[in-house]
């Protein structure tokens, strides 16, 4: 697929806002998702010469560190996850501004420390006081951390000289309750404004595009409704188990850890209404809407529209893997879902009628994400008039990882004198039209943090509004306990129920 020969830079969306200099203070600094995503994504900014000139990192945990321990920690965690190779030359440019600050966000020393530091730091690294603080932390640590960084002195007021924001990682809440008590107590020391809570999804390449896919192209939006799409479907398919994560899993499951964020989040970008502005508070106005459009499912209703199950042992590319009950952390009685998959509706004029199926899973035959458009059947008139062979319907495919790209399934005349129909793709990938790697999510996300644009940021009432729709289904299950859940070999699409509950419908589920 060939690309127009314009600037890329004059047809995107503009950028008003531009990353400032600040110092990046990683609670948690030493964890897993410092070392896999933000030390890497922290050198490929440096590298793409998008980072601003004066930055400066900290690194803040109980682990016992000093500021050349956390920069070999840096190296190593480079070399192994960065979609970039290590530069020594470039690596030591960013080793010079990586810091470690040791102790506990709970002890007021600490803070305390923390902030004699980024005073000795700040001067040296040309930082004008601008801070992020990165919460990669426990859910039910955060208001205690924002207390102690206020405490310190560490907070300033929105609107002044110098900026303070926190991001604050999922899961915000285990439900509805614990979800408005995180919101309540990073408020009571942050204003909205200063809140970025990130999900890693808003930040991939394709969930990007989905926007200018829709509203940049004439040809989708007037297609874009009840009157002419039949349904959608959005999977988002884990090849791996549960791995070293049981202890999260086993309180979370496949609906807290999947649904309420990364998928919900999918379907208001499908879904939502054209915004009259790209700022960040009109986008984030429509896909609130979305969630409050969202059907809530009745208490009776749920095992009717939404199914939930485990893998079971079974095979994966050859390999024998055991079952979830089986894996090391988890209980051997357990009901954690490991699959779930949902039949929804957004109540609104564009969709009225028209399915939403959702469904995840872990262990499933590979690892893909995909939001797939499934248009309604020509009438059965001309090529279509034969009831056992109908025509495949026309599908429009966005693929969000790991191919990242779109196609669009229509049908054709097979060459020769007879008519015959056949299916095919018209597919655009990303690699291989604009040959580079795409920015990984928390690249993009980090430099809006610096930016100050909220625009890919989840804002509390639609945190609120998705735990309101699926807490519904989880009182449903606490009000009906089971001692099983429905089975799936592992290396297989689902469970036989989840085929039942969209077959009853007359439609399948794809295979990705």
């Amino acid at each position: 697929m060939e690309t127009a020969s314009h600037n890329p830079l004059t047809v995107g969306i503009q950028r008003t806002l531009l990353p400032e200099p600040c110092s990046l203070v990683i609670f948690g600094g030493a964890g897993d998702l410092s070392r896999r995503k933000l030390l890497p994504a922290i050198y490929n900014l440096m590298q793409g010469g998008v980072l601003p000139a004066n930055f400066a990192v900290v690194g803040f945990a109980r682990t016992d560190h000093t500021d050349e321990s956390f920069r070999q920690l840096a190296r190593e965690s480079i070399q192994r996850h960065s979609r970039r190779p290590l530069d020594e030359d470039a690596f030591a440019g960013l080793a010079q501004r990586l810091f470690w600050v040791r102790g506990s966000f709970t002890d007021p020393s600490a803070t305390h420390r923390l902030r004699e530091r980024l005073e000795e730091i700040e001067p040296r690294c040309g930082v004008p006081g601008n801070r992020l603080f990165y919460l990669s932390i426990p859910p039910s640590a955060m208001a205690a951390c924002a207390e102690q960084l206020q405490t310190a002195g560490l907070v300033r007021p929105p609107g002044a000289r110098e900026f303070t924001r926190i991001v604050v990682e999922k899961p915000i809440g285990h439900d509805l309750a614990s979800a408005r008590e995180l919101n309540a107590g990073t408020a009571r020391v942050f204003d909205e404004s200063q809140v970025y809570r990130i999900d890693h999804y808003l930040g991939k390449e394709t969930v990007q595009s989905l926007l200018v896919m829709r509203f940049a192209n004439s040809i989708f939006e007037p297609l874009w409704n009840h009157k002419y799409v039949d349904h959608v479907q959005i999977t988002v398919a884990e090849e791996e188990g549960v791995g070293t994560r049981a202890n999260y899993y086993e309180e979370a499951g496949a609906l807290r850890d999947m649904v309420q964020n990364h998928i919900l989040q999918l379907l208001c970008l499908t879904a939502m209404e054209p915004p009259w502005a790209l700022s960040a508070d009109v986008v984030r106005d429509h896909k609130l809407s979305v969630l409050n459009c969202l059907r809530p499912i009745a208490a009776r209703d749920v095992e009717q529209h939404c199914v939930r199950a485990q893998y079971a042992s079974g095979f994966l590319h050859g390999a024998e893997v055991p079952g979830y009950r089986n894996e090391p952390g988890v209980k051997p009685d357990s009901t954690t879902e490991t699959y779930v998959a949902l039949r929804c509706f957004v109540d609104n004029w564009r969709w009225a009628g028209v399915p939403f199926y959702l469904r995840t899973g872990k262990r499933l035959p590979k690892r893909a994400s995909e939001i797939a458009v499934q248009f309604r059947e020509v009438p059965p008139i001309l090529f279509n008039v034969d009831a056992d062979s109908p025509l495949e319907p026309n599908v429009l495919t966005v693929r969000i990882q790991p191919d990242e790209g779109l196609s669009l399934r229509i049908a054709t005349k097979l060459p020769g004198p007879k008519v015959r129909i056949y299916p095919v793709k018209m597919d655009f990938r990303y690699g291989t039209t604009f040959g580079d790697q795409s920015p990984e999510a928390y690249e993009r996300l980090l430099l809006d943090v610096m930016a100050g644009d909220a625009t890919l940021f989840m804002r509390r009432d639609a945190v609120e509004a998705s735990w309101t729709w699926i807490q519904n289904v989880l009182d449903a299950w606490s009000a009906k306990p089971t001692r099983w859940l429905p089975l799936h070999p592992a290396g297989t699409w689902g469970p036989l129920e989840a085929d039942r509950m969209i077959g009853a419908d007359g439609r399948a589920w794809r295979t990705l």
